[in-house]
């Protein structure tokens, strides 16, 4: 009987610290390899804003109970505006906030949909991002979309859910930098 005393504790206590979930997330994007390089140091304007509706950027569905919702520990849109910044500069553009040429980089979604059921949980991350270029004559529009899915057993583990918000993060701003369309078009 002795034996079983210190397993119920153990259980008990390993429940309760299950049941909480921390407060905010962080976010690290990286600085992207760069595959496509400017044929010159162009300059171009950038400029990064967040139009999502919620500051929020992780959402626990507790069944009947209110949402668990989980705010940024840092604003995406500054960390992403530095990675911006620092990809195109290794892409050979010159930031230049009086550049005709001009990038706007609208943050529409970043999230992370995470339900959690008795012995497993499955998260799901969205992130759009929409690019506006224009220079003196024309205007290219382009909406950036990723989606990637963590499932595990027992409760959701946050280290999890923050790397794959964080590799999708990489993934779809390597995309953005490096897209021949977008860089096709502000070297016109």
């Amino acid at each position: 009987m002795k034996p079983i005393i210190p397993l119920l504790i153990s259980a008990v206590v390993l429940c309760g610290c299950a049941t909480q979930t921390p407060t905010h997330m962080a976010l690290n994007p990286q600085t992207p390899a760069i595959t496509t390089l400017a044929a010159q140091a162009t300059p171009i304007a950038i400029e990064m804003i967040d139009t999502r509706p919620a500051n929020f950027v992780a959402r626990f569905d507790q069944g009947s109970d209110a949402a668990k919702l989980v705010s940024p520990s840092e604003a995406p849109r500054q960390q992403l505006d530095q990675v911006f910044r620092q990809g195109f500069t290794k892409a050979g553009y010159v930031i230049d906030p009086s550049s005709p040429q001009h990038i706007q980089i609208q943050l529409e979604k970043l999230l992370t949909d995470v339900k959690d059921a008795a012995l497993s949980y499955e998260a799901k991350n969205e992130i759009i991002i929409n690019v506006i270029a224009s220079n003196k004559v024309r205007t290219f529009t382009k909406r950036y979309t990723g989606h990637n899915q963590v499932s595990g057993p027992f409760n959701s583990d946050f280290a999890t859910l923050e790397l794959a918000m964080n590799n999708l993060l990489n993934d779809l701003t390597s995309k953005i930098i490096n897209d021949p369309e977008l860089n096709q078009f502000i070297q016109e």
